[in-house]
């Protein structure tokens, strides 16, 4: 191995301390009158003995690691080396010496090389800790953590390794009675979560860091409302997932985020699946620019496609993530393509160029008020585009096509869910003729995304108010970018064949509480530093969501968190008929005829709101 200046320091070092420890030894066992016949045996074998060390050390690796982070993991390391260096040398002087060493001098070394040698390397670990060093003066904060648990232990070393200059840990909260009264690092567990209100005035504490990655939103929403009262500042230590590992990637304290009030776990890979097709493949993403498009490229990525197709209407936006792919991930092979979905001429030469093994179909258009008022351009985009990307993967034979769905598209009372119902039974139809595995992924809203309520509702605060909801009653289920993505990626892993999938997304969430908990985690009180006004539901939105129809049910999958509605029957022919009228006449089609059409492919379709939700209206 490589040795630089430090590992040659460090060498130096232990040569000394070895020898040392071997000395001390024998000091000890003699009590300071060590014979000669020893004292020579030793003169004679002290640099047979060091080498051996040294290179036990080496093999051991104690040469190249960051000693400032030691943990179990090196102190094993030093153990093991050392008896495998004590063992040697007693070994070596047995069959080569003149005399050996007692049996005593042989224990005494053992424990004095573990000693000098353990406590040269974790010296720095101490001085880092903060054992032998008083916090600096003048800290403007006193931090409270929230969960005694691995999380807390990374916060609170966190704090330690900035020298406390971020905030001084006073104490720790936790709901568990097993751990009252108890230390963590140093940092007494100070009560529960009851106790917050009494902790803070007693201890003056400004900060308060929630440390419990693995809880679920409505205990970070219970905690965060505890502590707005106490009038302390909120942070957190979210659950910072790498995907592609299952393991927490990195600690980052920040303010808390409205994702981390969601009332449900995060959806996680199977990462040996995903990787068995995606790895070496040629991969395709339609809508590459948009918010699941160009996170499924990011999340792609790192599964070392072959190559990575960006797909897109907008250039600007397909710019954007290549230059970003191109920064964050040089190796990928990234080709882009402008274009619409639309133009099948254009989709079949790209298709036909690069012969991708796994399409996902992103692009689409997906604001409901936009689309009840340009219903034409749905048809077009979402239909239209679907049937042609679908159609021409069948005939280069990609492997595995994905389109990206909604919950809109159950029981549709928009155009935009009645397209994308369509675009469902699209893909069904097609599956059943052809060798391409064809499914679909439904869910519901998605948080930050583009034209989403949490941008909107943000800008909103920004400008003071109001924040307008559409009805006291609206509710939606959400989800986070990468969760969507993660369950497209994971669903063209399970596909069969003809499947839609669904993500349990936990309970629905009122719109109206989602803008009160924004407003409070701005900083402000809602209703009366920032008002919420209702503005009425708009043409063809519900008040609420469904994920399934009533005949489609649902049957599990190996993944807890994802399930597949049962086929449903599909009208070939009309659908085949809607399309070459579209084709035909797109743009002029007139919104009666485009309703009429729909509902005729669609079982239940009905324009504005359903008769269900006027009826849920009219009860309040």
């Amino acid at each position: 191995m490589k040795f630089n200046r430090k590992s040659l320091a460090l060498m130096l070092i232990d040569s000394v301390l070895v020898n040392l420890a071997a000395f001390g030894s024998f000091y000890l066992r003699f009590e300071g009158d060590i014979p000669n016949e020893y004292f020579w045996t030793y003169y004679h074998t002290a640099w047979a003995g060091t080498i051996i060390y040294l290179l036990t050390f080496s093999l051991f690796g104690l040469y190249n690691r960051l000693w400032q982070y030691a943990s179990i993991s090196e102190l094993l390391s030093i153990l093991y080396a050392v008896a495998v260096g004590t063992s040697s040398v007693v070994l070596v002087i047995y069959f080569l010496a003149p005399m050996r060493y007692p049996n005593t001098v042989a224990v005494l070394f053992w424990l004095t090389t573990t000693f000098l040698i353990g406590g040269s390397r974790f010296l720095g670990r101490i001085l880092q800790d903060g054992v032998l060093n008083a916090r600096i003066p003048g800290i403007p904060k006193r931090v409270l953590i929230i969960g005694a648990g691995d999380a807390g232990a990374l916060g609170i070393r966190e704090l330690k390794n900035s020298n406390y200059r971020e905030g001084y840990p006073v104490g720790i909260i936790d709901d568990a009675s097993q751990k009252q009264k108890l230390k963590l690092m140093g940092i007494p567990v100070l009560g529960t979560r009851v106790d917050i209100p009494r902790v803070v005035k007693a201890h003056k504490v400004e900060e308060v860091i929630i440390a419990m990655p693995s809880a679920p939103g409505n205990v970070i929403r219970d905690i965060t409302e505890i502590c707005e009262k106490s009038d302390v500042v909120i942070k957190i230590i979210p659950g910072i997932y790498n995907y592609f590992s299952g393991q927490v990637d990195t600690l980052k304290i920040r303010e808390v985020q409205i994702e981390d009030l969601l009332g449900r776990d995060q959806v996680n890979l199977d990462i040996e699946e995903v990787a068995g097709y995606l790895a070496g493949e040629t991969v395709l993403v339609t809508g590459a620019g948009g918010s699941i498009g160009s996170e499924l490229c990011r999340q792609i990525g790192r599964f070392n496609p072959e190559k990575l197709i960006l797909v897109g209407r907008g250039e600007n936006s397909i710019f954007d993530i290549e230059q970003e792919l191109r920064s964050d991930s040089p190796g990928i092979n990234l080709i882009t393509e402008i274009l619409d979905v639309k133009d099948r001429e254009k989709v079949e030469l790209v298709f036909r160029k690069y012969k991708p093994g796994v399409v996902f179909h992103a692009a689409a258009h997906k604001h409901v008020p936009l689309m009840e008022r340009n219903p034409e351009e749905a048809l077009k985009n979402n239909i239209l585009g679907t049937y042609n990307v679908a159609e021409i993967s069948d005939l280069i034979q990609v492997k595995t096509f994905v389109l990206i769905s909604t919950d809109k598209a159950i029981n549709p009372t928009s155009i935009m869910g009645a397209t994308k119902r369509v675009a469902e039974m699209i893909i069904q139809s097609l599956d059943r003729r052809s060798q391409t595995r064809y499914v679909a992924v439904r869910f519901g809203n998605v948080l930050g995304s583009r034209g989403s309520v949490i941008p909107t509702f943000k800008k909103q605060i920004a400008k003071g108010g109001p924040v307008t909801v559409t009805h006291p009653e609206m509710i939606r289920f959400f989800m986070t970018i990468p969760e969507a993505a993660q369950l497209v990626i994971q669903a063209g892993a399970m596909a069969r064949g003809g499947e839609v999938f669904i993500l349990d997304m936990g309970k629905p969430v009122k719109i109206v509480d989602l803008a009160q908990d924004l407003i409070r985690l701005s900083g402000f009180d809602a209703g009366v530093d920032i008002k919420i006004e209702f503005t009425g539901i708009r043409p063809g939105e519900k008040l609420y969501e469904e994920l399934l129809t009533a005949e489609e049910g649902t049957t599990s999958t190996k993944h807890q968190r994802i399930f597949v509605a049962k086929a449903s029957v599909v009208d070939v022919a009309r659908i085949e008929r809607l399309v070459q009228m579209i084709r035909g006449r797109g743009s002029y089609l007139a919104r009666e005829e485009i309703v009429e059409e729909l509902g005729r492919i669609v079982p239940g379709f009905q324009q504005l709101l359903g008769k269900r939700d006027m009826e849920r209206v009219g009860a309040r």
